[in-house]
């Protein structure tokens, strides 16, 4: 019954119920940009207004990344229990009174608190944002709309530094922090009435009133109801996170972990010292202001067109290409030293590696059934996060042991490059 539903799916032309669940998860990833820059765009304001040092504000980022780390391993899993649309309303509901309440601090303790509760939010909305588009897509356009609605991060990003840039200096660093809050209330009224939940978590964990519910979502799509329910076997499926390391999944899924472990931590070296970067390889001061900009830019262009290849010639080799062509753009880094072309090579940097690390979300959403699919995707998402712990504490090590920011370059080029290589060996039958 349920490959009826999803081969009516995959030859069925997209419904305005398809496009508006699109849209609501697009959203809400622009809104985990927002709230993941935020802080980086208010750090300087906050040190100079608490009188507080580098070492005070490294613990403040580093409890978000905890936070997400945590959301995604043990929160996003919850959403094969109850649901996408619950998960991402709680998740909205997190991160805009942790934001929110961010504008009220007046000590570093509670600023960690709350960077720490906004990050389990991110992490967790991401995972469950990517699940449910995968689930409501086409299978021959899936992969372009799962990097997609995750193309909203950067998007997020941009468009947090711009608003920053003149509200900060302008009314305080607490006014920003409002705003992002007061944004992320906003949207849980298009959550509550424009996003469904997935049929196939209707048809597999079978809630109460879960034959109703499905054939409202049917009906809505234009598609034949159901008479009835398929046998329930989810409860025989066991505990879904001892299910990624099953031998079915096993290989691919620790492939997928080594994957993202590497590519996030090359992903947060950069964007942890693009700033320093831009300010010690002879960038002039006028562009060096808009080298994340770039970035970020950048990565919404790669993320897009990493996703529309992908759909014609396959995930892995897609993805590799990506990363393998990050670690070439590393290589070649000391070559643009001292010319303003700097910056065309951080927009490439932001295009190939966070169009490559991207896709392998959609890799997660393939690869693993509806059933934990939430599941595999958060930790999938944590496990990566734990590369981003480590990326930028290496870099930091290497430059403080006089490292040259071009030979830097050229040893993290070897975990990007890797990373493109166990991408293309995936062994999951599932992607392409």
């Amino acid at each position: 019954m349920q490959s009826t539903i999803k081969d009516l799916i995959d030859k069925s032309a997209m419904s305005k119920l398809q496009y508006a669940t699109i849209f609501v998860c697009f959203l809400m990833n622009i809104l985990d940009g927002m709230d993941v820059l935020v802080i980086s765009y208010c750090a300087p304001a906050i040190a100079k207004s608490w009188q507080v040092g580098p070492e005070a504000l490294g613990i403040v980022f580093s409890s978000g990344l905890a936070g997400m780390t945590i959301g995604a391993l043990f929160l996003a899993p919850f959403a094969d229990h109850m649901g996408r649309k619950k998960m991402i309303l709680l998740s909205a509901l997190l991160m805009g009174a942790s934001i929110m309440l961010t504008a009220y601090t007046t000590s570093v303790p509670q600023l960690i608190l709350l960077r720490f509760l906004s990050g389990i939010g991110i992490g967790s909305m991401l995972a469950s944002t990517a699940a449910l588009t995968a689930e409501f897509t086409p299978n021959r356009t899936k992969d372009f709309w799962v990097s997609f609605v995750i193309s909203g991060y950067p998007v997020g990003a941009v468009l947090s530094g711009m608003v920053a840039a003149s509200v900060v200096p302008a009314s305080g660093w607490q006014t920003m922090f409002q705003w992002a809050g007061l944004a992320s209330f906003i949207t849980i009224p298009l959550i509550l009435f424009f996003l469904s939940e997935s049929i196939d978590f209707y048809l597999n964990k079978q809630p109460k009133l879960a034959l109703e519910k499905a054939n409202g979502i049917l009906g809505k799509m234009g598609l034949p109801q159901l008479h009835k329910l398929p046998e329930n076997t989810s409860k025989a499926a066991g505990i879904p996170v001892k299910r990624l390391l099953d031998n079915d999944f096993k290989l691919s899924t620790i492939q997928l972990w080594v994957a993202l472990f590497l590519a996030f931590g090359c992903l947060y070296f950069l964007t942890s010292w693009i700033p320093k970067l831009a300010e010690t390889t002879g960038l002039s001061m006028s562009l060096a202001i808009y080298a994340g900009t770039v970035f970020n830019v950048g990565a919404f262009f790669g993320i897009i067109v990493q996703g529309y290849f992908s759909s014609k010639f396959g995930l892995k080799k897609t993805i590799s290409i990506f990363l393998i062509l990050t670690a070439v753009l590393m290589v070649v880094f000391k070559w643009f030293i001292g010319s303003d072309w700097l910056l065309f090579l951080f927009a490439l940097l932001g295009f190939t590696l966070q169009g490559g690390f991207v896709g392998l979300y959609a890799v997660a959403a393939r690869m693993y059934p509806t059933e934990f699919r939430t599941t595999g995707l958060g930790w999938a998402i944590g496990m990566g996060r734990l590369g981003g712990v480590i990326g930028p504490a290496v870099g930091g090590v290497l430059i403080g042991m006089g490292f040259l920011m071009a030979s830097t370059f050229m040893i993290f080029a070897v975990p990007v490059f890797f990373a493109g290589v166990v991408t293309f060996y995936i062994a999951s039958k599932d992607i392409s």
